[in-house]
């Protein structure tokens, strides 16, 4: 295959203004590592970012939303049409990381890549209709390798839209009835595992229910595990058009130099993704938390990941990345604005 977009190079860390950050953190009103992991994170947003005092002021979040076939499998508790519904609550305000992102004035947008049922035009929605959700991978490839391509790039269109506006973090959601069942699928596919180790509730399947879960992702693997050569099929014959989007997001804010905070299972399994595509993306992504769905334990320990929040969140939609928002600016706070030994006139320990 020849080289796709996604695989060129990601920008570098900057390794002075990490030093300088270094520096900085030791020089602060406080002993040394007393503010624990805020130490390391502001320092690592730092390299990130270019500069010694890093900040978070402009927040971009972006809700990608797909329709999946594999619900005809009766993997889910919610019926399809929640996802289009949802969109609408998007964009009006009612859903929970529209509140979110009110309170941290946050720019949302929301983009939907196919709903089963078609919908009217939505203000403030961004319709690319790539499919009419994608096809049940319980009997066929969930979409074309064009398809693919388009959600991938969608991904990448988000990351140029928050560029253009000077975004510094960005946060992808996703909605789309059934996702836990591709991501627990592709989950399998980079893991190597059986879906009874990552299959879950979702959203609110009881013991039964996963079980029956497990039984279809374990099929549709034994179906398609000969044609998938490589994380791009594995994509294809098993994700979702939101899985892609976040995919392609990641990828191209690692390209364009831009900070992430990846939010539960889902968006963690595009991360994992994104990082077996390319794997010079790893060190742009920050991880917000560790969700209650099962499965994410184990993606987050192979990207070596270490969540900023533990609080049994399995909502989704960007939710619990943008939980851990606050979180972040205070570290960039206390880095940049606390005063050092010697602009305090305070002793410092002796050497």
């Amino acid at each position: 295959m020849s080289l796709q977009w996604w695989q060129g190079p990601c920008q570098p860390l900057d390794h002075v203004a990490r030093a300088k950050a270094e520096t900085r953190q030791q020089q602060l009103t406080k002993p040394t590592g007393s503010l624990g992991r805020l130490e390391a994170l502001a320092i690592h947003l730092a390299a990130l970012q270019g500069r010694e005092r890093p900040s978070l002021d402009k927040l971009w979040i972006a809700i990608f939303a797909g329709d999946h076939g594999v619900v005809a499998e009766g993997i889910s508790a919610y019926p399809q049409a929640v996802t289009g519904q949802m969109l609408a609550n998007f964009v009006t305000g009612g859903a929970a990381i529209s509140v979110l992102a009110r309170q941290l004035d946050a720019a949302l947008e929301v983009i939907d890549l196919g709903t089963a049922a078609p919908l009217p035009p939505l203000p403030g929605v961004r319709h690319l209709q790539v499919g009419a959700g994608t096809q049940n991978f319980a009997r066929d490839p969930a979409m074309t390798l064009a398809q693919a391509m388009i959600c991938l790039e969608a991904g990448r269109d988000s990351i140029q839209r928050a560029r253009a506006v000077g975004c510094d973090l960005f946060v992808g959601g996703e909605m789309g009835i059934g996702n836990t069942t591709a991501a627990a699928a592709l989950a399998c596919w980079l893991l190597d595992c059986p879906a009874s180790e990552l299959a879950g509730p979702g959203t609110g399947l009881d013991g039964a229910g996963v079980a029956h879960k497990a039984r279809v992702i374990d099929a549709a693997l034994a179906l398609h595990r000969a044609q998938i050569d490589g994380p791009l099929q594995a994509l294809i014959h098993l994700g979702g058009f939101e899985i892609a989007a976040l995919t392609g997001a990641y990828l191209a804010a690692a390209q364009q130099g831009m900070a992430v905070l990846v939010d539960g299972f889902i968006c963690s399994v595009a991360a994992l993704l994104a990082v077996r595509l390319n794997p010079g993306c790893r060190d742009w992504l920050l991880f917000a938390h560790h969700g209650a769905e099962p499965g994410h334990v184990r993606v987050l320990q192979a990207l070596e990941a270490e969540p900023l929040l533990e609080l049994g969140l399995r909502l989704g939609e960007g939710s619990g990345a943008a939980l851990a928002v606050p979180l972040l600016r205070l570290a960039c706070a206390l880095h940049g604005q606390m005063a050092t030994f010697a602009e305090a006139a305070v002793a410092e320990r002796p050497s």
